[in-house]
């Protein structure tokens, strides 16, 4: 059965502000993509004059990885892990990099995607084949979005595309086996769904990867923990609200009210995670822009709900590819989890205000200096602490 987007209201909504889920989880052990898409705003199809939300530009000013958008990531493979099948993928992502002036991606088989000499794109079923899943439109939105965010931060990585034949998480899983076994060094992930007693031997079956960078979406739903998310073995991507300033940045951020955070139900403490305040894995590690009214220009021309073309999108779902592809940019060289981020949390932005939810006012859902569980310790400047 398709999915349907769901009718919840808009995470911290502001005037005028309306969106709605691309996806949502329809049974127990199945997740929900965190893509949220602005259905006050609907763009054309094809190149535009300016797409509304914030591109390439912006986003690598943001984080201060313009100067490293010329050859860093090249030859490096980033995998884009989501559910059923987006058949306009590779078509509309050439069309945002045109947009925006970024070489178009040459197409490539996922068995041949690091030998490539230029960026190029590949697809995948969950099995490393051609025999794709069925077509779905919401999370075909939430795939444009993801394949359009590692454009931008990361215009000379591959990107690989693998589609799971279902939204279960055992076939979400299997098939960030199958990134992981066709080389890709990034695998970004856009969903999320309730925790459970048993995530603790999955997270082992399809997460654990040393040397790989795993990132995974926090939750749009606030305060509290979805999985993947709560695994030792991904960072956990929280967001924000990004806005302009006049400050030597140029940017601002503040906790989104709608990214996940909290402590995990299962998960054991990693050895890199070291706050108080939860005696088992806590979520979020490290955060980037979220919020759907400071959201990000996509383009997907798979109508869904009447919405196709030039699009606005926030949720955690931008969030994982734009940390992700910031990994790429870097080379993942003693990545296993979030370690490195931990390890290196001087060279982040720290988000210091705002908050997801009631947790008595602590950092488990509130801005602080330092880590919080919403933002993690930062937001990414520049790729060192990646």
């Amino acid at each position: 059965m398709a999915q349907s987007a769901t009718a919840a209201p808009t995470p911290g909504a502001a005037a005028g502000v309306h969106a709605q889920r691309s996806c949502a989880a329809t049974a127990p052990g199945a997740a929900a993509c965190q893509a949220w898409v602005r259905t006050d705003i609907v763009g054309k199809q094809g190149l535009a004059a300016t797409p509304s939300g914030y591109g390439p530009t912006d986003l690598r000013s943001a984080y201060n990885v313009a100067s490293l958008s010329g050859s860093a990531g090249a030859g490096r493979t980033i995998a884009i892990v989501d559910a059923y099948d987006d058949p306009t993928a590779f078509a509309d992502v050439n069309v945002y990099r045109a947009q925006y002036g970024i070489p178009a991606l040459a197409s490539c088989s996922p068995s041949s995607i690091n030998s490539s000499t230029t960026a190029c794109f590949a697809k995948s079923d969950q099995n490393g084949g051609t025999t794709y899943p069925k077509k779905n439109g919401g999370w075909a939105q939430e795939i444009s979005l993801d394949v359009d965010m590692a454009s931008a931060i990361c215009p000379k990585c591959n990107i690989l595309l693998v589609e799971a034949s279902s939204s279960s998480l055992v076939n979400l899983g299997t098939s960030v086996n199958t990134a992981v076994r066709l080389g890709a060094e990034v695998v970004s992930n856009s969903y999320g769904g309730t925790e459970y007693s048993g995530e603790t031997s999955d997270e082992n079956t399809y997460y654990n990867h040393p040397g790989v960078a795993i990132t995974v979406s926090s939750g749009d739903a606030g305060y509290g923990v979805e999985f993947p998310a709560a695994s030792k073995y991904v960072t956990a991507v929280g967001g924000t609200s990004l806005r302009t300033a006049s400050t030597a940045r140029g940017w601002s951020e503040t906790v989104w009210s709608g990214a996940g955070s909290g402590c995990s139900k299962y998960v054991g403490k990693p050895s890199w995670q070291t706050d108080t305040g939860c005696s088992k894995r806590t979520v979020a590690d490290v955060s980037a822009v979220a919020d759907p009214a400071t959201g990000v220009a996509v383009y997907d021309s798979t109508a869904y709900q009447g919405l196709s073309g030039w699009l606005v999108f926030g949720g955690t779902s931008v969030a994982a590819p734009v940390v992700g592809s910031v990994y790429a940019l870097n080379g993942v060289s003693g990545v296993n989890g979030a370690n490195t981020v931990y390890a290196n949390a001087g060279s982040l932005y720290d988000v210091t205000s705002g908050s997801n939810g009631s947790c008595g006012g602590s950092y488990l859902c509130t801005g602080k200096t330092g880590y919080d569980g919403p933002t993690g310790l930062g937001t990414p400047n520049g790729a060192t602490a990646f």
